[in-house]
């Protein structure tokens, strides 16, 4: 595995502190906590040697359900508002990662503020070993949370500035990429309020969004696998042609020899 990390570029770093210090306050927290129980129920099934959390988060904890040992963290920036330094500092877009030899990758809110989120998902399938998965949590653009984004984003702030991505595209990157989708859910119903006594308040929608119109959670998880498409031997065809032409004589079937047989 490569340790050489690249450059960030100056002009993203303001943009990856905002975003910081929007997790880090209350609703930032209330979305880092449902997110972390929807993860603990699929990370535990995923096996392997090495997990990687691509992005700028405050959520360190993210992967602590993981069985995997060895936890990589990426950044393009060190930030104090981060309890762990992370592993790797490079862009999501050149990861510092060798082909094939990463099993589980967490994109979380990556895509939304990344400059090229096709370039991060070609990467995320180039580290995958095959068979390999990627788990990646995003924003809504169909749910309170979309209308939230139409209405702030003129102010150019995180999360309100991200380009939200559907479930629909998402699933079309993917699928041409050969990934297999294994599981997609919506949740956070409840409208993206700072006043965190309304929010408790309107903890009922969640339940009740689940059932009544569960495609309009504000956040989505999705789950895929890496597909390995296995081919056909077709060398040991040529061979026993080769043979055949070289000898002059084809081995009799078990049908000729039955003939024979009988006579």
């Amino acid at each position: 595995m490569s340790t050489q990390p690249d450059n960030p570029p100056e002009n993203d770093l303001p943009s990856c502190h905002e975003l910081q210090k929007w997790f880090n306050g209350q609703l930032g927290h209330s979305v880092l906590a449902s997110e972390r129980s929807r993860v603990s129920r699929i990370l535990p099934d995923l096996f392997g040697y090495h997990i990687l959390q691509v992005g700028e988060r405050a959520d360190v904890h993210l992967l602590d359900s993981s069985r995997i040992n060895h936890k990589i963290f990426t950044a393009q920036t060190k930030n104090p508002a981060i309890g762990k330094s992370p592993g790797l500092l490079c862009k999501s877009e050149a990861l510092p990662v060798a082909s094939e030899c990463i099993d589980v990758v967490m994109l979380s809110h990556l895509l939304e503020f990344a400059d090229n989120p096709h370039q991060v998902l070609r990467e995320t399938e180039r580290v995958l070993i095959g068979e390999g998965h990627v788990i990646i949590l995003g924003f809504n653009p169909w749910s309170l949370w979309g209308l939230w984004r139409l209405l702030l984003a003129w102010r150019d702030r995180p999360p309100w500035s991200g380009h939200f991505i559907g479930l629909t595209r998402l699933r079309d990157w993917l699928t041409l990429l050969d990934f297999e989708i294994i599981k997609t859910e919506r949740f956070y119903f409840r409208p993206p309020l700072e006043n965190l006594a309304i929010m408790q308040r309107l903890h009922f929608l969640e339940q009740l969004g689940g059932y009544c119109w569960p495609f309009f959670g504000g956040v989505y998880l999705l789950a895929a696998k890496k597909r390995v498409i296995s081919l056909t031997p077709i060398k040991l065809q040529w061979q026993t042609r080769r043979r055949m032409i070289a000898s002059g004589l084809a081995e009799p079937s078990a049908r000729n020899t039955s003939i024979q047989n009988d006579f």
